[in-house]
Formats: C-alpha cells, sequence, structure tokens
C-alpha cells in the first residue's frame, strides 16, 4: 500500500488517463447497448426526485471488469503501473467528505463506492465530482479499487510502486474533508 503524504509524488500524464478512460469506455462497449443506457440514465436522471432502480447498472460490474482484464491482458509492467497511479489518483480525488455523504458507508464501504463511480467511467466521474449528488447510495464495486494493482502482481508477483505518495483509502485526501 502507498503512504499517505499531503504532497503528492509523481502525477499522472494526460496521455496515461486518456488511456486509462478509453480502457474503461472499451470495456463498457464490449457489453452492449443495455449497460449503456443504464449507465446514460444515471447521468440523465432527475437529482431532485428519488429514483427506483439507480442499482440495475450493477449487475453489469462483473462482466465489465471481466471486458477490462482481457483488455488489459498484454499490457506491460510499466503500463499496468501507470494505470495503478491513474486508478489511485482518481480514487484520490474523490476522496471528498461532500460525496461520502451522499454514498454513505464506512471507510472501506466508501472507498468502494468511489470505486463504483470510477468504473462507470469517465462522463459519471467527472459528473460525481462536480456535483455529487450524482453519487448513488451504497452503490460498490470494490473489485475496481485495487485492479490494476492486482494485474500487476498476477503477472509480476509484486505490488506496483507508482511514487505517487498518495493512497486511495478514505479520508486520505486532507482537503476533501472539512472537519
Amino acid at each position: 500500500m502507498n503512504l499517505i503524504s499531503e504532497e503528492p509524488g509523481r502525477v499522472p500524464t494526460a496521455a496515461e488517463e486518456d488511456r486509462f478512460w478509453l480502457l474503461v469506455e472499451e470495456a463498457w462497449a464490449r457489453l452492449g447497448p443495455e449497460p449503456a443506457a443504464l449507465r446514460r440514465e444515471l447521468l440523465t436522471r432527475d437529482l431532485d426526485e428519488e429514483d427506483e432502480e439507480p442499482y440495475a447498472v450493477e449487475e453489469w460490474l462483473d462482466p465489465f471488469l471481466d471486458c477490462l482484464r482481457t483488455a488489459s491482458g498484454e499490457l506491460s509492467r510499466q503500463d499496468l503501473v501507470d494505470l495503478d497511479r491513474v486508478l489511485e489518483r482518481k480514487l484520490y480525488e474523490i476522496d471528498r467528505e461532500d460525496i461520502q455523504q451522499v454514498t454513505d458507508g464506512s471507510d472501506d464501504g466508501f472507498l468502494y463506492c468511489r470505486g463504483f463511480i470510477v468504473a462507470l467511467g469517465h462522463e459519471y466521474y467527472t459528473a460525481v465530482k462536480r456535483d455529487p449528488r450524482f453519487a448513488v447510495l451504497d452503490a460498490e464495486c470494490e473489485n475496481m479499487c485495487y485492479f490494476f494493482g492486482h494485474l500487476h502482481q498476477e503477472r509480476f508477483g509484486e505490488w506496483p510502486q507508482t511514487g505517487s505518495g498518495i493512497s486511495r483509502e478514505s479520508n486520505s485526501n486532507v482537503a476533501g474533508w472539512a472537519s
């Protein structure tokens, strides 16, 4: 695990972030129109009304992760480190009290909720980052939280060292927590 630091070290490049989101979107695209429609519904729902079925997309998370694993199967050691660095940065950026108030959950539960937010793709991630009301109460994707780290460990026998100096764990982004 990475150590917590207020001064982040290695920050992902724009190209690394683009590659990360492209892999995520390609994995979703392989699943067809139904999950695409469900993801779109989360972005277009009326935030002032209670949504009856915000969790329908959850049944697609395991197939999505399978597609992401397949798409990442031939990536190099450095590619996986770079993607893990992007993932931890994205989780860190939304480690905020205002988002936790919508998603609820313990420290681990909030991490898994952030995994769900990242797993749903760049557009959803950006919407939640801008307006936490787009988040969904207790929607989780634990396996996304360390996805590229686990792939790296499986293929190369060691945990990737991202050099970021940040942690993806809940409450580690000091700027995201007012109290």
